[in-house]
């Protein structure tokens, strides 16, 4: 177990990482719209992966957050309410890095990525109860 959850640590460090470089970029780069929901969906992508870790689930890696949420809500009906918000990420994965895809991203949009990338880590790791430090670039 302890080996497990050294991975766990590891995945919501890269998770945090990716929400850190979305915040940083929406502070001061804030023209990179499509950089900071990329990194949004990022996060969330590592967070569900390090649930599905924690509860010893098999899972196919995926940018796919419905197919992820699919396997967590057999777990934990909690995250059943989460379908709406993620599905909200799910075009932010690979798409919106390319040029050839046009997302029109306001500035609602680009919070409420931000906020749902946040309260997934905060719910996941409360669930899990396992304590990462991170930077409070996060929170601002």
């Amino acid at each position: 177990m302890k080996d497990r959850i050294e991975e766990i640590k590891q995945w919501l460090i890269k998770g945090d990482h990716d929400l850190g470089t979305a915040k940083i970029t929406f502070l001061h780069i804030p023209e990179y719209l499509d950089t900071v929901t990329f990194h949004c969906q990022q996060a969330v992508e590592k967070y569900l992966k390090a649930y599905l870790i924690f509860h010893a689930t098999p899972f196919k890696y995926t940018h796919d957050l419905v197919y992820l949420l699919d396997i967590i809500s057999q777990l934990d009906a909690d995250f059943d309410t989460f379908y709406d918000t993620v599905s909200e990420l799910q075009g932010y994965a690979v798409e919106i890095r390319y040029p050839n895809e046009t997302i029109f991203l306001s500035n609602e949009k680009i919070g409420n990525a931000l906020t749902i990338a946040k309260c997934v880590r905060d719910i996941v790791v409360a669930k899990m109860d396992i304590t990462i430090d991170y930077n409070d670039i996060i929170d601002k």
